[in-house]
């Protein structure tokens, strides 16, 4: 039997991170036929079927971390959706009792936050990063293609699972052109976020060639979605470099405007201060003039 490991592999939202996929080679085992997939397209399933037993993930992950002890993540993901996998609760368990000190993440599509029995697993989870694409029924249904459910049901049972854990919740949005990325697909996600409650939210679009011909969105436009949402949210952008928007010159005074309107990421500097600029953010740093905060392995700062 092949192994469930990958990796590690160097994440730009998460850091150093062991890979562990709960289904395997084969078709993909999803709920969703998302239209960004980068799968093949594949029949819609509510669980995953011939799992591997969580005994023997966990011994495969228990090797790994021997052989990769400077991780910072142990991340369950699949060649589908993580939460189809029928002992989601043992494995966590289990893989608690050997992390050490790496914090467990599991990357979920949010379709099954509604189940008592999946949000009982998640809050064993160190990081939850769930996927909300649209807030509105139309565009979710479009660019997700679920077997069941609507985004309003989703909203909910996230806001719910928020005030039951003490984890660090990330939310992911993906923007896709000409279908989720209208002001009022915005203006809906906005209003859920401001619900839910997430410790981060990450905006992206597409990056790998997907199952369907549709396209992704610009930097700009990523950035443009990002200054529409609420100042309170912690916003992250994380681009290719080669797809990142003109560097600019920013003053310490311009630098301290913006970071008191709105928390900049790692992300945010990188793509957007020129090397000038960067020098004078370093030394606003070690004045104190900038606050910094890590959530979830992404770096936010922001002006007191």
């Amino acid at each position: 039997m092949s192994t469930s490991i990958f990796g590690p592999v160097l994440s730009r939202r998460f850091g150093l991170s062991l890979g562990v996929d709960l289904v395997g080679e084969g078709v993909k085992k999803c709920n969703y036929d998302c239209l960004y997939c980068e799968l093949p397209k594949a029949k819609k399933v509510s669980s995953i079927a011939s799992a591997k037993a969580p005994e023997l993930i966990a011994k495969e992950v228990e090797a790994a971390l021997l052989k990769h002890p400077d991780i910072d993540f142990i991340t369950l993901t699949a060649n589908g959706e993580p939460t189809l996998y029928p002992k989601l609760y043992e494995l966590a368990l289990m893989l608690n009792e050997i992390k050490g000190n790496k914090k467990l993440l599991i990357l979920s599509n949010g379709s099954t936050i509604c189940d008592a029995e999946i949000r009982k697993s998640l809050r064993l989870f160190d990081v939850v990063k769930l996927s909300l694409d649209s807030a509105l029924d139309i565009s979710f249904k479009k660019i997700d293609r679920p077997l069941e459910t609507n985004p309003q049901k989703l909203i909910g049972c996230m806001e719910s699972f928020r005030g039951e854990y003490g984890g660090t919740l990330v939310l992911e949005s993906l923007f896709v052109k000409g279908v989720n990325d209208s002001k009022e697909d915005v203006v809906a996600l906005n209003e859920a976020y401001l619900r839910i409650k997430p410790d981060r939210i990450d905006l992206s679009t597409i990056d790998r060639p997907p199952a369907y011909r549709v396209e992704a969105v610009s930097p700009e436009r990523l950035r443009e979605i990002a200054a529409m949402l609420d100042k309170s949210l912690m916003v992250s952008i994380a681009t290719r470099k080669s797809e990142g928007s003109k560097v600019r010159s920013f003053s310490k005074e311009e630098i301290i405007y913006s970071l008191k309107n709105r928390p900049f990421s790692v992300f945010d500097i990188e793509a957007l201060f020129d090397e000038p600029s960067k020098g004078v953010f370093e030394e606003m740093k070690k004045e104190g003039l900038i606050k910094e905060r890590e959530v979830a392995g992404t770096t936010f700062y922001w002006c007191f």
